[in-house]
């Protein structure tokens, strides 16, 4: 009885605020539950229709997404915008649009002007989070996991809540329904959000409708930003890592393509210091091998065997960390990995882009080993996936999307064969339809993996939409480049706040006053410095328009400034770590 009840679960909210409480009402045919959230004790607990009051505001919501403390008290998350994908199966996916976020507390009059500030300050910040795209859910199907992993489940999973039976690496909400998970009986109101892509495309081949549908699933863990988060942490958890998922629908048949992308699993850093592309450091005092062998370990064991694609350059700064990957896959010695260096931009240097198919060929053996998922119409399993690539670059985007797009490309057409769409000889690259379809899906896939971790759109993304490079995609990937380096260094340390408050990896204490770590002091040079730079460059260039008597006394000045400002400018670089907008709210430590 428990596990039917457990299983129960609402689509559709209102919420009624009075004063004292918070009433959230489900309104699917028949059920009769409300949720009452009590806003000074932040007691949870269910109740009937009849004990909402008739006062209070009222307004529908499409979802909860969990409740937060920050400086003011508790606040409560909630869906107020939705927007349809498709249908999966028969289940409606859809995309969160709009939050919205509601005070336990009636005013914030009791807070001290800095707490006022630092609770703004939070809010901002947990909204910086809601407002990077990607957030999907469903409310009667699991998102969380692959097809594989679903289709090879006990009774007992299939009983239990969305909430419980999560793969909890990919449940975005998962720190701000911790009370939902405390008290199962509430769980029928809540639902994971998983955070990354999802595309959902009827198509059309030979007069055969089919349904292609692509979903990544960005992972919770050592989450972040470009590069505050690189390499792994003491559990094996990799920085950027995404679960993509390829699947196919067919009179009831259906296959699916998994692939992993992660940052290279050692312990190594890439800190922004104003330079345009700083140095990697890898770390000398920590054993990597304990990190990479719990990061394989948990792959082997959730994906089985593996092999590893590493597009980094095999020269210049990227160098050591190719060859300290491909070291540490030695020494671990196990069979069921496979490591692959592959330069990607060596390779495909001067526009030689179908030097990729080189890769592919050379993985082509390893991927028919591997195979892919399958259900027959009468939901028996054909065949199942038995290993996965797991591709990397140095932020594992543009070079892993393009990669990826590739194999995924080449299993959907031996699945197409299979399910008898495509006919005996026929290639998806002849279908100019469907292959403007899967392009552009795998390009606005980039776009959102890049945003999510980069802050900018992807790079080579009018290959991925084409199939060939072009003037205009270099002109976009310099302007992407730009908006990156303003952002990596000025900006994502914010940003990394930001997802470190929204997943529980800082807390706020509301009871502590005075100083927290919003409030540290910059360095006297942070302002100095620049403004010395400026004035000089200024004068540098009052001095070139307004000549003095002679030439060279206008030189003398010109000089003087211009190497005041280029003086000022190299102390800056110099002490770049010291410019660039820095996290400020989890240790150095938990950082690197």
């Amino acid at each position: 009885t428990t596990f039917i009840y457990l299983n129960i679960k609402y689509f559709v909210f209102v919420v009624h605020a009075s004063p004292e409480k918070f009433y959230i009402e489900a309104c699917d045919d028949g059920s009769n539950d409300v949720l009452v959230i009590d806003r000074v004790s932040t007691e949870m607990t269910l109740t009937g229709i009849k004990d909402i009051p008739p006062s209070g505001v009222t307004r529908p919501i499409c979802g909860i997404m969990g409740t937060i403390r920050l400086v003011a008290g508790m606040y409560l998350i909630v869906i107020t915008r939705k927007r349809k994908v498709g249908n999966l199966f028969g289940h409606t996916v859809w995309k969160a649009v709009e939050f919205d976020m509601i005070s336990y507390k009636k005013t914030i009059l009791h807070l001290t002007d800095s707490q006022m500030q630092d609770n703004k300050t939070f809010l901002s910040m947990i909204n910086s989070v809601l407002n990077t795209d990607g957030f999907y859910f469903c409310t009667d199907y699991d998102l969380t996991h692959t097809q594989q992993r679903l289709a090879n489940t006990s009774p007992d999973f299939q009983e239990m809540s969305l909430l419980e039976r999560a793969d909890q690496r990919f449940v975005w909400n998962g720190y701000l329904l911790r009370d939902f998970f405390a008290q199962p009986e509430l769980q029928k109101f809540a639902f994971p959000v998983v955070h990354g892509f999802i595309a959902m495309k009827p198509c059309c081949i030979n007069g055969k409708i089919f349904e292609w549908i692509l979903i990544s699933r960005r992972s919770c863990f050592r989450a972040g930003v470009r590069y505050y988060v690189r390499g792994i942490d003491s559990e094996g958890h990799a920085a950027n890592f995404v679960e993509t998922e390829q699947i196919v629908q067919y009179n009831n048949s259906r296959a699916a393509f998994v692939q992993t992308r992660g940052s290279m699993p050692f312990f190594w850093s890439q800190r922004p210091n104003l330079k345009y592309k700083p140095k990697p450091q890898i770390s000398g005092t920590t054993n990597h091998l304990d990190g990479f062998q719990r990061h394989f370990d948990s792959q082997v064991l959730i994906y089985g065997k593996q092999v590893i694609l590493n597009l980094v350059n095999q020269k210049g700064s990227e160098l050591p960390l190719e060859q300290a990957f491909a070291k540490l896959v030695n020494t671990m010695e196990n069979g069921m990995i496979k490591y692959i260096a592959f330069d990607f931009h060596k390779e495909c240097s001067k526009m030689r882009w179908h030097r990729l198919q080189i890769l592919v060929d050379a993985v082509a053996e390893m991927q028919d080993e591997f195979g892919y998922f399958m259900l027959n119409s009468d939901g028996r399993v054909m065949s199942e996936q038995s290993g996965t690539f797991r591709s990397n670059c140095m932020d594992c985007l543009d070079r892993t999307n393009v990669i990826q797009s590739l194999l995924a490309r080449r299993s959907l057409q031996s699945q197409l064969q299979r399910m008898g769409v495509l006919h005996v000889g026929q290639k998806i690259e002849e279908q100019a339809d469907f292959e403007k379809i899967y392009k552009n899906a795998w390009a606005d896939n980039a776009n959102a993996c890049a945003k999510q971790y980069a802050g900018t759109g992807a790079l080579k993304t009018d290959f991925t939409r084409t199939g060939k490079r072009t003037q205009w995609g270099l002109v976009m990937d310099g302007w992407n480049s730009m908006i990156r380096y303003y952002k990596n260094n000025f900006s994502d340390g914010f940003r990394q706040d930001s997802i470190d408050l929204f997943l529980g990896n800082y807390t706020v204490d509301e009871s502590v006053e005075g100083l927290t770590p919003l409030r540290v002091q910059k360095d006297w040079k942070f302002l100095t410095l620049p403004i010395v730079m400026l004035v000089a460059f200024s004068m540098c260039i009052i001095c070139l328009l307004l000549a003095g008597d002679t030439w060279t006394e206008t030189l003398a000045y010109v000089l003087f400034w211009g190497t005041a400002s280029a003086v000022t400018a190299a102390v800056i670089l110099f002490n770049g770590k010291e410019f660039v907008d820095a996290p400020k709210l989890v240790q150095k430590e938990k950082m690197d």
